[in-house]
């Protein structure tokens, strides 16, 4: 997949008219319909004025190659934990109407047990050692207060499944260490839990959590690993379509060597 071109489809594309003459030349041309400006995500040259305009160190950063495909990775990670989130809000929300009505609940839980026993029976599932049963049944012997309680520690982890969502949605650098941080601190719980049972849901959700945070210590060099921050912003802006315009021109002897060959913030804590 060409990531380049479907974000240009969906955002459109990011053209930029330096205020440099010989960078400026290289982003434009002249064609029959009049100016076509390249595009400095998918470099393709598209008709019309420039978006915006102004000196090269001020253009807008625009992701390209191997770094929009992990915006786009980033962006899959935070769905996913929206998703969590939502489950774990839904599984709070329960539990406040559980404490709330708890009686009533367990007279109904108590009517309608016996009504699946036959169909149990038929699909082999022993309704009196299940651990479902078992569980719920120690719910309903619950506190309000410890009711309230658990149903908060929900909402808290909810809370820190949504911080990590938009940290990595809007691709911060804060996100990525939140999200190493938050998720390492589950992991050993998560792995207590198969030990427990092993269960399709739980490796698939433990073997995603552990993926994500080698990916992102790896990839975005977390920590000090592989350069750390510098030499992850150095990456950064070696994949800009102006950065390689620019060592174009240097190596042409066309832009004076005293010029800067970097392009957007300079920022290395991002």
């Amino acid at each position: 997949m060409d990531f380049a071109l479907r974000s240009c489809s969906w955002h459109g594309h990011e053209t930029y008219a330096p205020d440099e003459p010989a960078l400026r030349a290289r982003l434009r041309v002249d064609t029959p319909a009049g100016e076509a400006w390249r595009c400095l995500r998918c470099a393709n040259f598209v008709p019309g004025p420039p978006k915006t305009s102004g000196p090269a160190d001020e253009a807008p950063e625009v992701p390209r190659g191997r770094l929009l495909r992990d915006r786009v990775i980033m962006r899959l990670l935070a769905v996913e934990r929206v998703i969590r989130a939502l489950v774990l809000i839904l599984v709070a929300v329960g539990i406040f109407h559980l404490r709330t009505s708890k009686t009533h609940v367990k007279e109904a839980f108590d009517n309608e047990l016996p009504l699946i026993r036959p169909l149990a029976d038929q699909l082999g599932w022993n309704v009196d050692e299940s651990k479902i049963i078992k569980t719920i049944d120690n719910t309903f012997a619950l506190s309000s207060t410890t009711l309230a309680w658990l149903a908060l520690a929900f909402l808290l982890y909810a809370l820190l499944q949504l911080i990590e969502a938009v940290g990595l949605w809007l691709v911060k650098r804060w996100g990525e260490y939140f999200a190493v941080v938050a998720t390492s601190l589950f992991l050993p719980l998560e792995i207590f839990e198969l030990f427990e049972k092993v269960t399709v849901l739980r490796v698939v959700l433990l073997l995603v959590n552990i993926a994500a945070v080698v990916w992102l210590i790896w990839s975005k060099r977390l920590f000090g690993v592989r350069g750390g921050g510098r030499r992850y912003h150095e990456e950064h802006s070696a994949e800009s379509l102006l950065t390689v315009e620019r060592a174009a021109l240097l190596h042409s002897g066309t832009l004076g060597t005293d010029a800067p060959v970097s392009s957007g913030p300079t920022d290395v804590t991002r």
